[in-house]
């Protein structure tokens, strides 16, 4: 049994009827490699339960705390089905790419139930138009909630169900598993007093630390807000959302922005994105004759490495504040733009470190995360509609660089819906994967009807 820590515990905390914290992985197959040529729904359930020791998630659920005065715990799920949690589909004819983006989107909207281990997988068949694709070829869904894995654990989810060859190793029968049994309401309430007694002597030094770095940021982003309103604009993004969700994709070679970076000296892959991202919402909005004066923000919790350098991990993690140079028409001034800010020493990113923030998350008093977490879920980061933080988020979901298979069947492509909320309704997340890098839009039905011409903004 082991306690939620508390910046996971407010993916919990912050789920609504609109916004949930789902992460779903998108990974997409060649059975031509497979033993037959294809790869069947029990050989994959045969894969899976042979591969549920590795992580605890695939077998841990919540446990609340009576009145909820101290945080969940992961207990082991006494009645796990691993039936349940994996799952069989099929896309009706033609199986084309749009489809696939509904049924996808559908998946990852649908709230998890909080009373199990919250994961699940889907075998997606049916996918007989993709392009570079045989036939027979297939999908995993990997839908994971926040709170049991961070953005980097996707590649860590993702590495441990496949294999580094074609040939699999052979299966090894199913590690016997008892399961323990959950503590009493007397025992979660005693520990939850012991915590709350100690939790607020641990904040101290943490909150000294965050604040001192924090306040002069703060003070300048609402001293922006309120003398300068039009430096941050508002767009059909930072609106409420719905239960709805769009996701589209569109795939790029490592080598493509290797080339974008070289026009700019000393900018990186992540200034490319950012300039590519920056440079969609231009053209979207502006066929929408939506486009702001001034130039829309990005928020990017993302680690902060070339997409070839192969190394990444929690220090590396940032929160930058980058004005997305929507403003600018030419491309190049773009990227130059995004790299000044991105290499500069005033960003939030360098004002607030990942270790602070997880001090802090830490050790708050559950209850008060709770209520925050329910509060700042209405509004981009907090500030409301009046002055928002950021116009969308770009977050890296970091994959593998060489080529996996499952079951035998090789993976051909990575990428990953992210969770949006009321007033922070668009993410891209990119993610890389044997050389190429995907950029997957993921946002409301009502902000984005036209998912489709929102991909050939990211693509143009």
């Amino acid at each position: 049994m082991r306690q939620l820590r508390g910046e996971d515990a407010r993916f919990v905390y912050a789920e609504s009827g609109n916004a949930n914290s789902n992460i779903t992985l998108i990974h997409i197959y060649d059975p031509s490699t497979a033993p037959g040529g294809r790869v069947r729904f029990k050989g994959l359930l045969k894969h899976i339960e042979s591969r549920l020791h590795l992580s605890p998630i695939f077998r841990q659920k919540l446990l609340h705390v009576p009145l909820e005065i101290d945080y969940p715990y992961w207990i082991e799920d006494e009645r796990f089905d691993l039936e349940y949690h994996v799952r069989h589909v099929s896309l009706p004819n033609p199986g084309d790419w749009r489809q696939f983006c509904i049924q996808a989107s559908r998946i990852h909207a649908r709230s998890m139930d909080l009373n199990r281990p919250l994961w699940e997988l889907y075998l997606v068949e049916g996918l007989d138009t993709f392009l570079d694709l045989p036939p027979d070829s297939f999908a995993i869904l990997t839908k994971i909630h926040h709170a049991a894995i961070d953005v980097n654990g996707g590649a860590e989810i993702t590495t441990l169900l496949h294999d580094t060859t074609a040939l699999p190793p052979h299966a090894e029968p199913p590690e016997p598993w008892f399961p323990e049994s959950p503590p009493g309401a007397g025992s979660l309430l005693v520990r939850a007093a012991i915590h709350n007694i100690v939790q607020p002597f641990m904040v101290v030094a943490p909150l000294t630390r965050m604040v001192r770095r924090v306040a002069p940021v703060v003070l300048g982003t609402l001293r922006e807000s309120f003398y300068h309103p039009e430096r941050l604009p508002i767009t059909r993004f930072n609106s409420e959302v719905s239960p709805h969700r769009v996701y589209e994709s569109r795939r790029f070679t490592i080598d493509e922005f290797k080339k974008i970076r070289s026009l700019v000296p000393s900018s990186t892959i992540n200034d490319a994105v950012l300039a590519v991202c920056g440079g969609a919402l231009r053209r979207y909005l502006l066929t929408h004759d939506e486009l702001p004066g001034p130039s829309l923000v990005s928020i990017a919790p993302m680690s902060i490495r070339n997409a070839d350098s192969g190394v990444s991990g929690p220090s590396d993690i940032s929160m930058l504040r980058v004005p997305l140079g929507t403003e600018i028409v030419d491309p190049v001034k773009r990227l130059r733009s995004i790299h000044k800010h991105t290499s500069s020493t005033d960003e939030i990113g360098q004002a607030v470190g990942a270790k602070e923030l997880t001090d802090i998350t830490k050790h708050a008093p559950a209850a008060t995360l709770a209520v925050s977490a329910r509060l700042l879920a209405g509004s981009a980061l907090g500030l409301g509609q009046r002055a928002p933080i950021a116009s969308c988020m770009v977050t890296n979901v970091p994959g593998p660089s060489i080529p996996l298979y499952l079951n035998g069947a090789r993976m051909t492509y990575f990428s990953a819906i992210m969770p949006i909320s009321d007033g922070m309704g668009l993410v891209f997340a990119v993610t890389s994967y044997d050389g190429k890098i995907i950029i997957s839009p993921t946002s409301c039905r009502e902000q984005i009807p036209d998912p489709e011409f929102f991909a050939l903004c990211i693509r143009d």
